[in-house]
């Protein structure tokens, strides 16, 4: 239920709270006072749009909030969890921020979140009934959702909404891998023959790198052997090389080890002489790798032009078939391979997924048929039960009819519902759309919540004006049923009527109040006296006409009261 609901800045409102009560809260005020503002309000916090002309004081942001106490809130707390949003508390914190530059935000419990998350989790604590939401009787999506409420259907609709997904996902792949198969087998020449062409050329791994770089070899040979030179050279070919004076100096400094011997102090030219005969020994070794690398490089055309014809044939088919590497075209001929494997073994491939794809279906077909019988046995005792309702609000000729056929499987089953009704005696069943007048359809509308709330826990009901176009006994009517449903659940009422205001168990009333900068709107919760003023304003326009007063009184003491 609605605990609390605190607003500010926002069009006549400069800062107004509402303390609401458990049962029936009633809302009532001159036309203009602000009534639809505080609805408005409501509504932003349901993930209505918000309007930048609605920001009273253009320095500070417009802000709306309600309190809700949850602990009788159905699948709240569990949503709450699932988007991290909940805390320790049975409450919940609904906020919606408007900054005058039109950037709005939303909050639950302090948390900033989408207006998506915010209108999920507001649609399972508050239920707005105005005028807008009756349009939505006359829409199927609507009509089933009413069904399905009364029949239960919720555990088997989770389970079909699954069932009903891995049908999608196999179908997909069942049609997915015949349209591939069709394409293939039509271009199956075609792929053999790329396949073939790449084939015989009995590719290698990392060939393309591999064979630009001996190419680049070949192509060089004489400028590589002339700097080949230019580094062995100095090394042993010229007379005083490095190799020859390395070994002279290895011999003095062991000549000088001899002679001085291990003399405390002097150089240990020993340790020298090893030090450079090692180095010797490297600078040899490289003599040598360079030499093997000299002898083997030799000018060879041919060797030259069979690369060259093969990069040549390499780069064509890279051009052609839009790769940039020899694993590349390894990789699409083996791709290749696969789907010419995959043709000849399609037949068996399709069956599988055939099989599987008919079975999927069959379960959720199944599961479907659990869902419509259960949603035709509760459309026929809605149908009766809505007639017995709605005859005392002046349609005692009213004949319903919950039609439900089947259709094409989809996301919700292979029902499509239609709610056929009927006003006079002499009329045909229609759709709503086609056959009710707005203040038929308001008070449908209301005999379907009151149907809802007997058989499960909604959330607060706000009734905007519900009984507009009604008085007298049906408007008495509309009252005890919007007072019934309150037993079960919170109901918020604004209303013109003195005899459904008299039928509040807390009444609250909407005014304007000028003050010397600006006109507000203002809401104050009445105590006896004054609700027997309001409600003499309301019948007669005089809040102290005794005769008004009096049966102001009368209304009080004859309200149905649960």
């Amino acid at each position: 239920m609605i605990r609390s609901l605190h607003i500010a800045n926002y069009a006549l409102i400069s800062e107004l709270d509402i303390e609401f009560a458990k049962g029936f809260n009633i809302i009532t005020g001159e036309t203009g006072a602000g009534k639809s503002i505080i609805l408005g309000a409501l509504s932003l916090l349901l993930g209505g749009r918000a309007d930048t002309k609605a920001v009273r004081d253009l320095s500070r942001k417009s802000v709306i909030e309600a309190w809700f106490d949850i602990s009788d809130a159905p699948g709240v707390a569990e949503l709450l969890a699932y988007y991290e949003l909940a805390d320790a508390s049975s409450e919940c914190i609904l906020r919606r921020e408007i900054a005058p530059g039109g950037r709005s935000r939303a909050f639950i419990n302090d948390t900033p979140v989408t207006l998506p998350v915010l209108r999920e989790i507001a649609e399972k604590l508050v239920d707005i009934h105005s005028q807008h939401q009756n349009l939505l009787l006359a829409s199927p999506e609507y009509q089933l959702n009413i069904i399905d409420n009364l029949a239960g259907t919720r555990e088997l609709l989770d389970e079909y909404h699954k069932a009903f997904a891995a049908y999608r996902v196999t179908l997909k792949q069942y049609t997915e891998t015949r349209e591939l198969i069709r394409r293939n087998r039509d271009d199956a020449e075609f792929l053999q023959f790329q396949y073939n062409q790449l084939a015989e050329l009995n590719l290698v791994a990392g060939e393309h790198a591999a064979l630009e770089s001996e190419r680049d070899i070949l192509a060089n040979v004489g400028e590589i052997k002339s700097t080949l030179g230019q580094a062995l050279d100095p090394l042993i070919n010229d007379p005083g090389n490095a190799l020859t004076a390395m070994r002279q100096a290895v011999d003095a400094l062991e000549e000088l080890s001899a002679t001085l011997g291990q003399t405390s102090g002097a150089t240990d030219f020993h340790a020298l002489a090893e030090r450079l005969e090692s180095a010797r020994i490297e600078v040899s070794d490289i003599v040598d790798t360079l030499t093997d690398v000299d002898v083997s490089l030799a000018a060879d055309p041919v060797r030259l032009q069979e690369i060259e014809d093969r990069l040549s044939t390499l780069y064509s088919l890279e051009l052609k078939h839009h790769v940039d590497s020899s694993d590349e075209l390894i990789a699409l001929r083996d791709k290749l391979k696969s789907q010419i494997d995959a043709l000849d073994d399609s037949d068996n491939v399709l069956s599988i997924l055939e099989r599987a794809a008919k079975k999927a279906k069959k379960i959720a077909i199944n599961l479907a048929a659990a869902i419509s019988e259960k949603r035709t046995a509760a459309a026929a005792e809605f149908a009766d039960e809505l007639r017995r309702t709605a005859s005392p609000l002046g349609m005692s000729n009213l004949r319903c009819e919950i039609s439900l056929t089947r259709g094409k499987l989809g996301q919700d089953g292979f029902d499509q519902v239609q709610f056929l009704f009927a006003f006079n005696k002499n009329q045909a069943l229609m759709p709503v759309g086609n056959t009710a007048s707005g203040g038929e359809i308001s008070r449908l509308m209301l005999a379907i919540k009151t149907i809802v709330a007997r058989h499960m826990c909604l959330p607060s009901i706000i009734f905007d004006e519900v009984d507009t176009g009604v008085s007298g006994d049906i408007a008495a009517r509309m009252a005890e049923m919007m007072a019934s449903i309150s037993r079960n659940i919170q109901v918020i009422t604004i209303t013109h009527l003195p005899g459904v205001a008299a039928a509040g168990t807390t009444h609250f009333k909407v005014y304007k109040e000028d003050d010397e900068t600006a006109t507000n709107t203002r809401i104050t919760r009445l105590d006896e006296e004054r609700r027997i003023e309001e409600l003499a304003l309301m019948i007669s326009g005089k809040p102290h006409d005794e005769a008004a007063r009096a049966n102001a009184r009368a209304l009080l003491e004859a309200a149905p009261r649960f």
